[in-house]
């Protein structure tokens, strides 16, 4: 049996992404497919992290590398007051404040982390220095010191602010989404409600970044930037490329195929992943040209990337520039016609 396509997983809370993977391998093998079908994911997430975990099946595993290039969404809560050396729950206390923003303060400065940025990774990430691990350096006791790296915020808004006080009523909260004005945030001037009173235990934001932003460094960023420390306390990834929560599935319901239930029940196909560009339709003659890694010409299309289809069924990943098509990837997909 041949399986090829992606299974959205909403990777619980704990669970790691090679974990997952694993996951989906032994409910495979249970199901009878043997260990020949090739399974990856399409981009990390940290265990302490849930969410969308995009993973490929078969000829799927081919657009695993451009899924790792995909902007992603991310939800995010960021605790003020306390920063540790992970930047989330995991890690030790290594810096303390008193001091927490309002509201009002929050919404002045994200602006600064919208658009392009520098942003320098966290100790405790996968990136390698020296041939190492960061995380491993940082876990041995040694000094990381990491480049500052440009990337880009393509959205950043607040879900939700948890205030210090109780007294601090959910309309106040939600008053930046409602459009209300700074002074309507922070009380009027002349009222008894001053900007300290709407202190902040914690900040909710959505941030839509592009491929190598670090939402643990943007939560330190933004805390330093309200003069005080903060850290991630959640993460959930919303959206991987054109993958979103609302296609993803629980371990409860991949497990079930282990089980005997069917893999197309949890199985997306693999044109799934390609629903941001363009089809382009082909002749069986020009899809076995493409088969063979052969050059199109004359193709009255726009340059860019398309992938091309006979009917229905994806033939290959391909590139149009001034009238030639050639393959980047192609799919050696069974009822392609030969």
């Amino acid at each position: 049996m041949s399986a090829n396509g992606w299974i959205i997983l909403d990777k619980p809370l704990g669970l790691g992404s090679t974990q997952a993977v694993a996951a989906v391998k032994r409910n495979l093998r249970e199901a009878g497919y043997g260990k020949g079908v090739k399974v990856g994911h399409g981009g990390t997430l940290d265990p302490l992290a849930t969410g969308v975990l995009p993973i490929a099946l078969g000829e799927a595993t081919k657009l695993c590398g451009r899924m790792l290039d995909a902007s992603k969404v991310y939800a995010f809560t960021v605790a003020f007051g306390v920063e540790t050396d992970t930047l989330d729950l995991e890690g030790k206390v290594i810096a303390e404040s008193a001091l927490r923003p309002t509201l009002a303060e929050v919404a002045a400065v994200l602006p600064r982390f919208t658009g392009p940025i520098e942003q320098v990774p966290p100790a405790y990430s996968a990136i390698k220095v020296d041939g190492e691990r960061a995380y491993d350096l940082a876990r041995a006791g040694a000094e990381v010191v990491l480049k500052s790296r440009g990337v880009t915020v393509h959205q950043l808004t607040i879900r939700h602010a948890e205030p210090v006080s109780a007294s601090i009523s959910p309309s106040t909260l939600s008053a930046r989404e409602e459009g209300w004005t700074l002074k309507q945030v922070q009380g009027d001037e002349k009222g008894e409600e001053s900007a300290n009173c709407g202190a902040l235990s914690s900040i909710t934001l959505q941030a839509q970044v592009s491929k190598g932003t670090y939402i643990r460094s943007l939560a330190r960023d933004i805390a330093r930037a309200l003069g005080t420390v903060g850290h991630v306390t959640m993460l959930r990834r919303l959206k991987a490329g054109p993958f979103s929560a609302d296609r993803a599935i629980s371990l409860d319901k991949l497990n079930e195929v282990g089980k005997g239930a069917p893999l197309e029940n949890v199985l997306l196909p693999l044109e799934a992943g390609l629903v941001d560009i363009p089809a382009l339709d082909l002749g069986p003659e020009q899809a076995r040209a493409v088969r063979q890694g052969r050059v199109l010409t004359g193709l009255a299309l726009h340059d860019g990337l398309y992938w091309a289809r006979i009917g229905t069924l994806p033939v290959a990943l391909v590139e149009l520039s001034g009238g030639s098509l050639t393959v980047v990837r192609g799919f050696n997909l069974p009822d392609v016609a030969e």
